[in-house]
């Protein structure tokens, strides 16, 4: 696939309001994006460099004129890709040349290899610490019958099948190691969800025989939930130690389900609705854990949506000069560490945004990738400040294109809208949150202060 680049040109004011939007927490009464969304990136990509001929006549001052506009669009070119990629900027204006601009173009290819993974559920399954490739053999052609159902027709139907038929060899030649590779304690679910599997396969190729094109994405959905099943039996406990500092916080070690339920106004088409939430502890102990925690006191109930922008939606923000939550038990605002992980590291990363840690090409095992993704909102040059206002990403945008934004390791994801999740760009500012309930995974709580008195 090649990528087009367009070269563009970025205002001093463009560049600091760039830098803001990297740094700035993401609060419930302003933010660095912009007034609103409608206008929020118009001050990026004005295209101010163009490509037709100069007149001859161009007098000399003209001429250097446009050589210095063409140097400056080298410069625009790289501070693009650096936005892209996260590659930093260029420090000096007047040191912009070939030297400087080459490194950052390596990345971009790196980048935008293949399309991004948006579905909330292939990113939770890939988020898990597993390796078996058995499984995973099973998963993707799953996965695929998304991509094949947007093709019309017949056509569709043959690819699906195909799909099938894939999956379900793959299934029957790796069913030994799928087995072998499931935690002892979790051995006979595991057996169990696997015969499901089998037998739902045969269901859906029966659908697929059948041109029942209705009723293959619900199949898929439930086939895929069992291999999700499946390899959450691969985990055997928690597999890391949380840093000493933050080990007797409240810790999710593991994952768990929440459901909020949002009582919505001035909508005569949605009254309310129930967004289900997978938290990932695996990935983010510390801040899973935190939100869980909160839940538990019904932190949330009662409060309101505080931002719906159409870019996020956010609320934690309680009322009182307080932006976060504070302890009855110290009296003191509680805030959590910022919280990354990231692909080939076996525990996350804390205090730190990748950017500086100097991990300019790693990929977060949670990456704004998919509509509903849950993160912390935090102070703007305070890395450990977050507490208890989260945000969900609604779409994406010139600066957070899937596979390549910046907010991937700037900002700490713990887990995704899985249902009712395009419900979300109908909430509004005043809306309130009725309840937030954990429906499954508490028992993965360790140090819950919840139950502590006072």
């Amino acid at each position: 696939m090649a990528a087009l680049i367009s070269c563009h040109h970025y205002s001093s004011l463009q560049l600091a309001t760039a830098h803001k939007l990297i740094n700035r927490k993401i609060p419930s009464k302003s933010i660095s994006f912009g007034p609103s969304v409608n206008n929020a990136f118009s001050w990026q990509f004005k295209p101010l460099c163009s490509s037709k001929n100069t007149p001859p006549s161009q007098p000399p001052n003209e001429q250097r004129n446009r050589r210095s506009s063409i140097k400056e669009c080298a410069i625009s070119l790289a501070l693009a890709i650096g936005l892209i990629t996260g590659v930093p900027a260029l420090e000096g204006a007047g040191e912009a040349n070939a030297i400087a601009i080459a490194p950052a173009l390596p990345d971009v290819s790196v980048l935008i290899s293949g399309p991004p993974i948006k579905d909330p559920g292939a990113l939770l399954r890939n988020a898990l610490p597993i390796d078996n490739k058995a499984i995973r053999e099973v998963q993707k052609p799953l996965e695929d019958i998304t991509e094949s159902l947007k093709v019309s027709g017949q056509k569709a139907l043959d690819s699906v099948e195909r799909n099938v038929r894939q999956a379900s060899r793959a299934l029957k030649q790796g069913r030994t190691l799928i087995v072998g590779g499931l935690a002892k304690s979790k051995i006979d679910d595991g057996i169990e969800l696997l015969n499901k599997l089998e037998a739902g396969l045969d269901e859906l190729q029966k659908i697929v025989e059948d041109k029942n094109r209705d009723a293959v994405a619900p199949k898929q959905k439930e086939l895929l939930n069992y291999v999700g099943g499946v390899e959450e039996d691969m985990v055997d406990g928690f597999p890391y130690e949380v840093p000493e500092e933050y080990r007797n916080m409240p810790l999710l070690k593991g994952r768990a389900t929440v459901d909020m339920k949002v009582k919505v106004k001035d909508n005569p088409n949605l009254n309310e609705c129930v967004f289900r939430i997978v938290l990932d502890g695996y990935n983010a102990p510390v801040t899973a854990g935190n939100f869980v925690d909160l839940v538990e006191r019904h932190f949330y109930d009662g409060m309101e949506i505080q931002r719906a922008d159409g870019f996020v939606v956010q609320t934690g923000d309680p009322e009182g000069p307080a932006e976060g939550f504070i302890d009855p038990s110290t009296e003191k605002t509680r805030t959590i560490p910022l919280e990354i992980m990231v692909n080939g590291e076996k525990a996350p990363f804390y205090g730190e945004t990748l950017e500086e840690l100097g991990l300019y090409k790693a990929q977060t095992k949670l990456p704004f990738n998919a509509f509903g993704t849950m993160a912390m909102a935090r102070e703007e040059f305070e890395n450990n400040s977050a507490s208890s206002q989260v945000f969900w990403l609604l779409k994406e945008s010139e600066l957070t294109p899937s596979n390549a934004n910046i907010l991937d390791g700037r900002y700490s994801v713990f887990g995704y809208v899985t249902e009712n999740e395009d419900f979300l760009a109908d909430l509004k500012v005043g809306d309130v949150i009725e309840s937030v309930q954990v429906v499954a995974g508490l028992d993965n709580l360790a140090n819950p202060s919840y139950k502590i008195a006072g």
